[in-house]
């Protein structure tokens, strides 16, 4: 949710937000170029190593993908869990950026913001308080704050999921909420007990926990990248023209993949096979074989905890 900026003064914010540079530089290339994948091979190295959350070990950050769907915790470089979430519409777009979280809190109030689409309410009037109990908060059980009004919070339900839903928020099942926020209390060991935290779940009584430094949220838009020697290509939902044939091939020459081993046109059919709903994942090696259409899959951007490579099959990979 927006802070109480008036309507013009909100739009001009939320868009510079988005950008993050000057306005000469185009959306599409500050997106593409600056904000990758967390996942991508050239970050990992080509191996995403997976582990279970080591207590005590401070050493965490969130990172989303925005056109993926999926916020992923890590620790020490580790993927340690990964949920699907919703985000910003178009019209109010989630921005795009290095972002901190301070606080978890427990039964949040919510303040509308003196925002247009707060306005054609009629329940609802800029400025007010809502507690937790008021079933006009949209809040949901629990809030993490990334500052600028921008929020982690619970979705309405899984129709949230692998859709664009909020006003500039991300959206997350109450579960994968408690068991994100649970595993941060306890990297960070943080002093709260689990009674205190049953008691907030059981009650509309509002609980607030402070983060003793602050945790980097990371919110890329990549919607083509190499994981694990996989191409994955995903919708570009806010319309920004970063799923070209000139990006993909980018992508794939970063990877070792010249521009005689993968056609245009074999691109360009790739990337009619992504839809509102499902990426298009193709291995290196099919592609190198001339057989990615072939051995490539759509898979669902809801179903983010399937690990794509497995999906394929076994001499695509």
């Amino acid at each position: 949710m927006m802070k109480n900026f008036p309507h013009a003064i909100e739009r001009v914010a939320a868009l510079a937000l988005l950008l993050l540079l000057p306005p000469a530089v185009s959306m599409a290339q500050t997106v593409a170029e600056e904000h990758e994948s967390a996942r991508s091979d050239k970050v990992t190295g080509g191996k995403i190593e997976r582990a279970a959350l080591v207590p005590g070990d401070p050493n965490i950050k969130l990172t989303v993908n925005v056109p993926a769907f999926r916020l992923t915790l890590w620790q020490s470089g580790k993927e340690v869990a990964t949920y699907p979430i919703g985000v910003g519409l178009k019209e109010y777009p989630i921005a795009i950026g290095e972002r901190q979280a301070i606080e978890i809190v427990w039964n949040p109030s919510w303040i509308p913001p003196d925002s247009d689409w707060v306005r054609q309410r009629e329940n609802i009037r800029p400025g007010e308080i809502i507690r937790a109990s008021d079933p006009r908060n949209p809040l949901g059980k629990m809030k993490i704050p990334l500052g600028n009004g921008y929020l982690i919070h619970e979705a309405r339900g899984p129709s949230d999921l692998g859709n664009l839903v909020s006003h500039g928020c991300i959206r997350m099942l109450r579960r994968d909420l408690y068991d994100l926020a649970e595993k941060i209390i306890a990297a960070r060991a943080l002093d709260v007990s689990p009674q205190q935290i049953e008691r907030a779940k059981k009650s509309n009584r509002t609980l607030v926990i402070r983060l003793d430094a602050p945790l980097t949220v990371d919110i890329n838009y990549d919607t083509q990248v190499v994981e694990e020697g996989v191409l994955y290509l995903y919708p570009d939902v806010y319309e920004l023209g970063t799923l070209t044939v000139e990006k993909v091939r980018d992508e794939l020459a970063s990877a070792g993949i010249n521009q005689t081993e993968v056609s245009t046109a074999t691109i360009r059919r790739m990337i009619a096979r992504v839809t509102r709903r499902a990426a298009f994942a193709a291995s290196l090696a099919s592609l190198r074989r001339g057989r990615a259409l072939v051995e490539g899959r759509s898979v669902l951007l809801v179903s983010p905890s399937v690990r794509w490579d497995v999906m394929l099959p076994s001499n695509a990979r």
